[in-house]
């Protein structure tokens, strides 16, 4: 279910190449350390004309699972956030929401 969206400035979107090198990592992460299925992993980029802070936004949506503990999440956000810097030589603003009861389709 991990869905990643990320939030772009326009004027600072990375090329298609290194969009879809975070994006393997990005499944990585996914798959290794939340143990998501890859079927289920979800990533969308959104180019966006932000007002105020970074101009990266990186939001997560994930179920809640016993083994997706505080100290995984933070290895995530971490393994994340290399990532993006890695990639877009930006910082992002990151974000994990978790969800109790989701109702879903496809």
């Amino acid at each position: 279910m991990p869905n990643l969206t990320f939030y772009i400035a326009a004027e600072h979107m990375p090329s298609d190449r290194n969009l879809a090198l975070l994006s393997r990592d990005c499944v990585e992460l996914c798959t290794r350390v939340l143990h998501a299925a890859k079927d289920k992993v979800h990533i969308m980029y959104v180019e966006v004309r932000p007002g105020h802070g970074h101009p990266v936004f990186a939001e997560l949506l994930y179920r809640v699972e016993l083994y997706r503990t505080p100290a995984v999440m933070q290895a995530f956000m971490e393994g994340l956030d290399n990532a993006i810097v890695r990639h877009t030589g930006l910082t992002a603003r990151i974000r994990c929401f978790a969800s109790h009861a989701i109702d879903a389709r496809h």
